[in-house]
């Protein structure tokens, strides 16, 4: 049996990738992270892919949840992330 046959494999890089964003963060281990979370949940589910196919699904995927992640958190336009005041204040 190969090993990205395998659920628990995606879920358990999808944790590594996770982890990783919290050491590096900026929301781009986390769409990779969301991605191999969802290949993981669609193998699991019984989606017999080939290594070729699940690396691009796994792409795809990625590349949704980090644009999807980039819409929703990103700052509004000509906006400057300040700080008025210091937080040892």
């Amino acid at each position: 049996m190969d090993l990205w046959t395998l659920w628990w494999v995606w879920i358990a890089f999808a944790l590594v990738l996770g982890l990783v964003e919290l050491m590096l963060p900026g929301f781009i281990a986390l769409g990779f992270a969301l991605g191999a979370a969802a290949v993981g949940v669609l193998v699991g589910l019984g989606l017999s892919m080939s290594l070729p196919l699940s690396l691009m699904v796994f792409a795809a995927l990625s590349l949704g949840a980090w644009l999807g992640l980039r819409a929703t958190f990103k700052l509004k336009s000509g906006q400057v992330k300040s700080f008025d005041r210091d937080i040892n204040d």
